[in-house]
């Protein structure tokens, strides 16, 4: 008989995730502290936001618990599911998006979620999604080989064929059309995962969350000191606003929870403190600034390169 979902098990997971991984950006970080906002919706739930803003190693770091609830499920989570219209529903998810000081250190996006959406007299419809990627403005190879080979270790117990698929996914949501580029050297993306029945995908998520920092933290150990200039920290700041343009043009999370009625100090925490756009800017040629347009803002098989 399949095991019932169980949200208060995920809730749990979610708020230990989020404790572990606030603690150790603050220990990698040395001087910032996160600053907790607690917050509840009006229409049912809450959440609470943790943000480190100006420390030594993260310009801004935010890392969000949420748990809301409601009658219906808003646009952004029926649009393709039209059959779950009219059901109340539950969401329940940690989202963080970590933007450093120093340009060689890369951004990164991780979110684990899940969704459970009830009728009377009917079966419960949840899923489980999430995954989490890499945005750098100056590359390292290594870097990028050693993000997606924790990104497979997260996958390998749940089969063969889980990292490519997910990795893929990855690749072809985190795509700016309008710019023909992929935001970043991508990493993994699910969503919708219900096959596996609930204690098996319940695994991969935990999977999926505890492998962020093995991925995450040594980079940014390993690039934190380096040197830079005005014109890297330029680069920067002219990147990041790639960022903004998918998370407020493209991002389903941003658009459910704005939809939903959530805190929109919390949605767009995920923003970058400074931000910097250029009309019709280009790399010179040759250039260390090209390197990142020339091979890495496109689908790449890293563990084969």
């Amino acid at each position: 008989m399949p095991a019932t979902p169980s949200l208060d098990k995920v809730k749990d997971y979610l708020f230990d995730l989020q404790d572990r991984i606030c603690t150790t950006l603050e220990a990698e970080d040395g001087t910032g502290r996160f600053r907790e906002d607690a917050w509840h919706r009006d229409e049912g739930g809450g959440g609470r936001t943790r943000v480190l803003a100006e420390g030594s190693v993260f310009e801004q770091a935010g890392v969000n618990f949420s748990h809301v609830f409601g009658e219906r499920l808003p646009a952004a989570a029926t649009a393709q599911r039209p059959e779950l219209a009219g059901r109340t529903f539950q969401a329940v998810g940690v989202s963080l998006v970590i933007h450093p000081c120093n340009p060689y250190v890369p951004t990164s996006h991780a979110n684990v979620r899940f969704f459970i959406a009830e009728k009377p007299g009917d079966e419960p419809v949840w899923w489980f999604g999430g995954g989490f990627d890499l945005t750098p403005f100056y590359p390292f190879r290594e870097d990028v080989i050693h993000w997606h080979q924790t990104a497979r270790a997260a996958c390998e117990p749940f089969g063969k064929d889980t990292y490519p698929r997910f990795k893929k996914w990855c690749d072809e949501y985190f795509f700016l059309p309008h710019r023909n580029e992929t935001r970043g050297v991508g990493g993994l993306f699910f969503d919708d995962l219900n096959a596996w029945g609930f204690e098996r995908c319940f695994a991969f998520m935990k999977s999926v969350g505890d492998h962020y920092i093995p991925a995450y933290q040594p980079i940014v150990s390993k690039r934190k000191g380096m040197r830079y200039g005005e014109r890297e920290r330029d680069f920067q700041l002219y990147r990041r606003g790639r960022y903004v343009e998918f998370n407020l043009v493209y991002d389903r999370g941003t658009l459910f929870g704005l939809q939903s009625g959530g805190r929109t100090e919390s949605i767009l925490m995920s923003l970058p403190p400074l931000v910097r756009w250029r009309y019709d800017w280009h790399p010179e040629p040759g250039s260390p600034e090209a390197e990142l347009y020339d091979n890495y803002l496109k689908p790449v098989d890293w563990l084969s390169v």
